[in-house]
């Protein structure tokens, strides 16, 4: 397991953090001061702070998916700064609807400014993103913008539903997570192909490459939802499991039929949370049906496919390994 991002992608930050920064700089200061201490710049008085930040993979990948059909990065800058934005917004509303305290191992927006500055702070960046896309007069990079918008809430609205309902098949959660997760990873490769002057197959070859990549790093955030170290992921330990959440190994193992997906079922029809010792014994639960293990194997399937597509497409070499690195990472990550 690694904490490591691959030097490749590292080094786009260097391009996608001040067109960011530019981005935001633009809203009113209220809005900026939350905005900035949410994307890890500042801290809660607006002081500035280093290295509470996130990953920026979407960026990344809107760079060298640019580089990927012999484009200039610097052209895909817009779709960089795009889906950052929304990534951010749908972390926002995220932590409001699920009721998270501490993201990147701070307080989340909506615990230190309130419910109401998370929501507004969201709907900034959502409507920044347009407006940089706008600016580029591309009217079908905006149409992939928007449209992964609509399936992400798409998603989400199926994972809150998922929450009601007692029996929910494997399927329809991997399609709930290819709206909450692939769909924009999907936008940030197609964007990047196109405003780097991609032909419609190289755009739609590296969408593929996008949609396989975020299934593998969502399936790969699942795992670490009942797996992974607090210290390094920055959240509660069995966070998902507290709070009794539908991520796609639960759903694996509720469908299991063993013994072991019975009682885990008890679990999920109680109305109480469960505490300490009950969310150890439902990780263990889980693992006895061999979900966690069946959710690996399907990352590695998405992981496989991503590379795959990469064969229509024929990237220069250096960035072929970037994005073969970059799927490495995704798969082999502990936060």
């Amino acid at each position: 397991m690694t904490t490591t991002l691959p030097s490749e992608v590292s080094a786009t930050q260097s391009l996608v953090r001040p067109a960011l920064r530019d981005a935001v700089d633009t809203l009113q200061p209220a809005m900026h001061r939350i905005v900035s201490y949410h994307l890890g710049w500042t801290d809660q008085h607006g002081e500035a702070v280093e290295g509470a930040g996130g990953k920026a993979l979407r960026p990344a990948l809107a760079l060298l998916a640019a580089q990927a059909v012999r484009g200039r990065q610097t052209s895909a800058l817009p779709g960089a700064v795009a889906v950052e934005l929304v990534h951010n917004f749908s972390l926002l509303h995220d932590d409001v609807m699920d009721g998270d305290t501490e993201r990147r191992h701070r307080p989340t927006v909506w615990a230190l400014f309130g419910t109401p500055a998370a929501i507004l702070a969201g709907d900034a960046l959502l409507n920044l993103a347009v407006e940089v896309l706008e600016a580029t007069g591309d009217l079908a990079a905006g149409r992939c913008l928007t449209g992964a918008v609509r399936r992400l809430i798409e998603g989400q609205t199926a994972d809150i539903d998922f929450e009601g309902r007692a029996n929910v098949g494997v399927d329809e959660c991997l399609r709930m997570e290819d709206g909450k997760t692939a769909a924009l990873m999907e936008c940030a490769a197609e964007l990047g192909a196109r405003l780097g002057g991609g032909d419609d197959a190289a755009v739609a070859a590296l969408g593929r490459f996008g949609r396989n990549l975020g299934m593998g790093f969502q399936l790969v955030d699942d795992l670490l939802g009942i797996v992974g170290s607090p210290e390094v992921t920055g959240k509660p330990v069995l966070a998902d499991l507290r709070v009794r959440k539908k991520s796609v190994p639960v759903v694996v193992a509720l469908n299991a039929g063993t013994e072991s997906a019975e009682r885990l079922r008890e679990y999920y029809r109680r109305d109480r949370p469960p505490n300490e010792r009950e969310v150890r014994l439902m990780a263990e639960l889980i693992d006895d049906t061999n979900a966690l293990a069946w959710t690996r194997d399907r990352a590695q399937r998405y992981i496989a496919d991503a590379v795959a597509s990469l064969d229509a497409v024929d990237p220069p070499a250096d960035t072929r390994a970037a994005l073969v690195d970059l799927t490495r990472f995704v798969v082999e990550r502990d936060r």
